[in-house]
């Protein structure tokens, strides 16, 4: 699940620096692009180096922020000048990196039009050391350019060899490339089909990660543990390491914030903690981008209309509308229409139909859950149309094995609530009871108590996302403080004036 979202996409959204601006603009060409591919990586590359030289690891995430446009078209002759440009020839992973990149399948002519303007420029001086921040991010775009040609092996090779020379490192502005280099090996093994191999690996990885304070690596590390072990059905331990055990780091940037909520919405939602659940997958589609990361935001919303259907709540309708989500959920638009008419036949149809969907999903675990609230929703219908009726017209109208099936699902549904209703035993029908005004129940202050919530939520992630000014900034406050007269030394003053002139 590649993303890239506020803060990122970010709880506090970031504006681009100079440094991201100014690069050398090179005369216009009937050839050239403006933001060509190799002007790119020089403007990353030099933004890591200022993140080296000034300790700032967030520079080294903006950087990786500004990586689209490399991550998607980088191609075999761009990764090869990059190497012989930015590694000295005496580096042992020089010569490694090359032969990787000769792997690479070879883009086509159209495509190295701006590099060959680019190669008239005047060579640069031989490099005589890199930066290990600089080969880290060069050969995570050779093993993504691996991972988009579906060269998986070549890329779990080249992942492995990379997680294993980090871990030889300790350098804090390596962090947010260690992060992606456990993420690009989790992506390999997921479409490798061989994600429980790297658990044990994945779970070092973390403890180590909490030991450096290292809050980038906690937080990508804690969502794909979560999501390995959701892969193989484990439920009661990602319970168990995301929400008992873990804390999120609060420093996380947002991106990994959102994925947190989304898992832990749907590890909520298995064990029927669907309130839960629904408030966690709002607030990872809330903080989503409106922009980018469509196929997140449908996986997403796809969950919570299973979730407000398990409620007992009907999603609206311009959810099933909107042109981004028309496609993707007309099954569960056929599902939904089931469920609110109560027609037990026509959900059993819409689940066979789309069972293949559902279980791509990974959600046809919960849509089984459903034909009690399909039955619940048709014996609610029943209650509010009727005064009285037997069993056994319950029984045809919810298409139930028999009148005994029939009590016992409204004995059921009258001791949850459901509907307000009296079972005649003796007689063998059902009572309901007359309609009472529904500001004298319970429902308005559920209703108030469910926006109360909401807004108190939205009030504390405000605070917690206010930035306050470093510790040194109060220092010389205080010492500002301390050096100016308090009102007791002015008033002495001004009397020993006062004493002075008698």
């Amino acid at each position: 699940l590649e993303l890239v979202l506020p803060g990122s996409w970010a709880r506090r959204t970031t504006m681009p620096d100079a440094m991201d601006t100014d690069a050398t603009t090179p005369e216009p060409g009937p050839t050239q692009k403006p933001g060509s591919g190799f002007e790119d990586l020089r403007r990353i590359v030099s933004l890591i180096s200022r993140a080296v030289d000034t300790k700032q690891t967030r520079l080294v995430s903006r950087a990786l922020r500004h990586n689209s446009p490399l991550r998607t078209g980088a191609t075999s002759d761009l990764l090869t000048k990059a190497v012989e440009l930015y590694f000295p020839e005496a580096d042992p992973l020089r010569a490694g990196l090359l032969a990787q990149i000769a792997v690479l399948p070879v883009a086509e002519a159209a495509e190295a039009t701006s590099m060959d303007v680019e190669g008239e420029e005047k060579a640069p001086e031989k490099p005589t050391e890199i930066l290990p921040e600089v080969s880290v991010y060069l050969s995570l775009l050779v093993i993504n350019a691996f991972i988009g040609a579906e060269m998986l092996d070549q890329a779990q090779a080249a992942c492995e060899a990379l997680v294993t020379l980090l871990e030889t490192l300790n350098r804090r502005t390596l962090d947010p490339l260690t992060s992606k280099a456990y993420f690009y090996l989790s992506l390999v093994h997921e479409k490798k089909g061989t994600l429980p191999s790297i658990r044990t690996l994945l779970l070092s990885a973390h403890r180590t990660a909490c030991l450096h304070h290292d809050e980038m690596g906690q937080a990508t590390l804690l969502n794909l543990l979560l999501r390995n072990l959701l892969s193989q059905n484990l439920v009661e331990q990602a319970y168990k390491l995301g929400v008992e055990l873990t804390n999120f780091p609060e420093k996380a940037s947002n991106n990994q914030f959102c994925r947190y909520l989304y898992y832990t919405g749907r590890i909520s939602a298995l064990q029927l903690e669907y309130g839960d659940a629904y408030t966690k997958l709002l607030q990872s589609l809330r903080k989503a981008p409106q922009n980018t990361a469509a196929g997140f935001r449908r996986t997403v919303q796809k969950l919570m209309v299973i979730v407000q259907l398990l409620m007992g709540e009907v999603p609206e309708r311009s959810t099933f509308n909107h042109k981004e989500y028309r496609a993707a959920l007309a099954p569960y638009l056929v599902l939904t229409q089931a469920v609110r008419a109560g027609d037990l036949l026509r959900f059993n149809a819409a689940v066979a139909e789309h069972a293949a969907v559902f279980k791509a999903d990974k959600t046809y675990t919960l849509v089984i859950r459903l034909s009690h609230n399909v039955i619940k929703t048709g014996l609610r219908r029943i209650s509010v149309s009727y005064s009285r009726i037997s069993m056994e017209d319950i029984c045809a109208k919810l298409h139930l094995d028999s009148p005994q099936s029939a009590e016992f699902v409204c004995a059921k549904a009258i001791r949850d609530g459901v509907i307000d209703a009296v079972i005649d035993h003796e007689n063998g029908w059902m009572t309901s009871k007359e309609l009472t005004n529904v500001y004298a129940t319970n429902d308005p202050q559920r209703a108030f108590h469910k926006r109360i919530n909401f807004c108190l939520n939205v009030h504390n992630e405000a605070v917690r996302a206010m930035v306050y000014p470093p510790v040194s900034y109060k220092k010389k406050a205080d010492e500002k403080k301390d050096d100016e007269p308090t009102a007791e030394e002015i008033a002495k003053e001004i009397e020993e004036e006062l004493a002075e002139e008698e």
